[in-house]
């Protein structure tokens, strides 16, 4: 998705002189598109995230669009009081870019984790969140939503391989993508998991079970087309690389309890805090419940167990 990104807002700056790019010393064989391009327009902060953070704050009340771009968890957790007293509280647009959201760094351990990074700008009320679920969705999502008033937070995957069947690349007015048509249950899908969640429903398919799948790509605001999404299920399924509080799971359970529907929630992603075993997403996506064998599996035993209760 990085390459995206970078491809993209080269492009968005051919058009607008106040897109500024700065990094805390890294993106190293990702940005050169952009030094490359506008080399007076891009700023290396060095490892002084919060400085940057606050460098950008200044920039965008002179006027700029500044992108502030490192690893989710240095440009989210290590500088996000700067970011709620500086863009936030004075609703300037600057732009927090997180790369390798959930696990993606996941042979670099949890200090590389990023599980905690939605609940965060979720909890600040002017903040748009989004995060594409593929390097083609990356494009449209920002073309969409970078020239929005106040700040925004895109969470980005480092994959730029893996495509999700019947996205096509599509960013939507809310964030909310259908892939795939069912009626037996729901399956809503944040940023990377979406792949993995579409072979839940491949496989829910063997079974004779029919599931909708959603793709979630703007986490805040709430999408206004969430409920009527959720509605006509019993059952519904979130898959997240995050923690399962804060994130999609918890935007999906408001969503059922602020709207009173009946639908049965379970949320996929990470319980419990890392216990130090590292490897790669693949293999941390198996641990936790979020590849596609685990997640079919839930929702197996979700109908079962639902199944019993009501019998």
């Amino acid at each position: 998705m990085r390459s995206a990104f970078v491809r993209t807002l080269v492009e968005l700056a051919s058009r607008d002189e106040r897109i500024l790019l700065l990094t805390g010393d890294l993106g190293y064989l990702a940005l050169e598109p952009f030094i490359e391009a506008y080399p007076s327009r891009f700023f290396n902060c060095g490892v002084a995230e919060q400085n940057m953070a606050g460098m950008a704050t200044g920039l965008a009340e002179a006027g700029f669009i500044p992108f502030i771009y490192s690893i989710v968890n240095f440009s989210v957790m290590r500088p996000f009081e700067f970011i709620r007293n500086g863009a936030v509280l004075h609703n300037l647009p600057v732009r927090v870019v997180g790369v390798g959201g959930g696990m993606a760094y996941g042979t670099n351990g949890a200090t590389h984790y990023g599980l905690e990074d939605i609940a965060l700008m979720r909890t600040q009320p002017t903040m748009t969140v989004i995060a594409p679920a593929d390097r083609d969705q990356t494009g449209p999502a920002l073309r969409a939503t970078w020239n929005l008033p106040g700040p925004v937070f895109y969470r980005l995957g480092k994959d730029d391989r893996a495509l999700v069947p019947g996205l096509e690349g599509r960013f939507e007015e809310g964030g909310l993508q259908v892939v795939r048509r069912g009626s037996d249950l729901t399956l809503l899908a944040a940023g990377s998991t979406a792949f993995e969640t579409v072979r839940a429903a491949d496989l829910l398919a063997e079974k004779g079970l029919e599931a909708q799948v959603v793709v979630v790509s703007q986490l805040n605001p709430t999408p206004p087309g969430l409920r009527a999404l959720l509605a006509p299920f019993k059952l519904a399924l979130t898959v997240e690389a995050h923690y399962i509080t804060g994130g999609l799971g918890s935007l999906a359970a408001e969503v059922i309890a602020d709207a009173g529907l009946g639908t049965r929630l379970v949320r996929c992603g990470v319980h419990s805090l890392p216990d130090g075993r590292t490897g790669s997403q693949a293999y941390l996506f198996h641990r936790h419940g979020m590849d596609g064998g685990s997640v079919a599996q839930a929702a197996l035993s979700a109908l079962q167990k639902g199944s019993l209760n009501a019998a």
